[in-house]
């Protein structure tokens, strides 16, 4: 009878692919010791060298201790981030951003190595817990693979997506020659990665310019959220008018205030980081403008995945969508943040050039 494996066993095979002899570092915090002495275990199983490194919880506006990202800079094969908040920031990438010869700028070590140079494979955790692990890390990733496939088929040569849920969004958000990107439980190949668990689908939309006025409409949080101090499930909705691709107003009760005060903090910080030199001259204006961004629009694939008001789990839930205010996936939007957002049962539509519709998902429910 075959042994029944573990879900760190499962990340280690099936999702890292880790091969003999390849160098692993595992990044944790002392409330994710299992699920990293887990993966360590595994992957000295297939032959590999991990390592394993302890930091302090790291929040959003955080610095990763120096030695962490000393040691990302040694360029392991593979980057376990097994964090109970966040990694933390790089602040000598911030304040002089590792350049690609075609000239994109990272602010992390992390990023320039997975998507710059694309030299590392990686996952990243923020907020896992061992129950999670558990039960939303060992799925078919088959079956969601094909599903992130059929989706990035039908995102190609769209315009835009017009999303319309029960609490009230409506929105539209252009996505022109914008990419679709996956979590798809990969991580096979040099200068891929994502999360654990896997499970969803996103996009950038497009910043606002001369040919652009950005997203455009409502959206209305009723799912759960992410703020600077950690992650709830909404007890009364978020409404957040969007107008230019910005957050104009935020609406609601104690999570709208709690909302505002992590956007407001966020702008704050990036005027003074650039007054101390922590950001480049001219900079500081930006990241503080987009900390209102609208910078993701995301789709839950993972069917172990459910609301729990974490939202590492719940932005990969079935039938529900999340939309990241501040950073983007593609570069152009810099920003202290990146804070996601869950809408439930939401309808999602294409817009093609020629004029055509197609509906993803309606109320909820897949259409592909």
């Amino acid at each position: 009878m075959k042994k029944e494996r573990t879900s760190a066993q499962v990340v280690v095979e099936d999702v890292m692919k880790i091969k003999k002899n390849e160098r692993v570092l595992i990044i944790a915090n002392p409330a994710t010791t299992q699920i990293a002495q887990d993966l360590y275990s595994a992957s000295e199983e297939k032959g590999a060298f991990p390592v394993l490194i302890f930091q302090p919880n790291r929040t959003s506006f955080d610095n990763a201790m120096p030695e962490v990202l000393a040691s990302i800079k040694t360029n392991p094969d593979v980057c376990f981030s097994i964090s109970e908040i966040k990694l933390g920031k790089d602040p000598e990438a911030t304040a002089n951003p590792y350049k690609t010869d075609d000239g994109q700028e990272f602010t992390h070590i992390f990023d320039y190595l997975l998507d710059g140079k694309k030299t590392m494979r990686a996952a990243w955790t923020p907020g896992i817990t061992v129950d999670m692990m558990e039960r939303t890390a060992n799925i078919d990733y088959k079956e969601l693979g094909d599903r992130c496939k059929k989706l990035k088929e039908l995102f190609t040569n769209a315009n835009f997506v017009h999303v319309t849920a029960p609490a009230g969004t409506d929105v539209k958000i252009p996505i022109k020659n914008r990419e679709l990107l996956f979590d798809d439980g990969d991580f096979s190949k040099p200068g891929t990665g994502g999360n654990i668990p896997a499970g969803e689908v996103f996009i950038s939309p497009l910043i606002p310019s001369q040919e652009e006025n950005g997203t455009e409409g409502v959206i209305v949080f009723d799912g759960s959220m992410t703020f600077a101090d950690g992650d709830s499930i909404i007890k009364t909705p978020i409404v957040c008018k969007v107008e230019k691709g910005f957050v104009s107003e935020i609406t609601g009760d104690a999570e709208a205030k709690r909302l505002l005060k992590t956007i407001t903090d966020a702008e704050n910080k990036a005027i003074l980081m650039e007054k101390e030199k922590k950001l480049p001259e001219g900079m500081g204006i930006v990241y503080k403008k987009n900390a209102r961004n609208i910078g993701e629009l995301g789709i839950g694939l993972n069917p172990a995945a459910r609301i729990t008001g974490n939202m590492l789990e719940d932005e990969k839930a079935f039938r529900t969508c999340h939309f990241a205010i501040g950073e983007n996936y593609d570069n152009d939007a810099p920003s202290l943040i990146h804070l996601d957002g869950v809408v439930k049962d939401p309808t999602i539509e294409l817009e093609y050039s020629d004029g055509t519709k197609k509906i993803i998902l309606e109320n909820g429910i897949l259409k592909i």
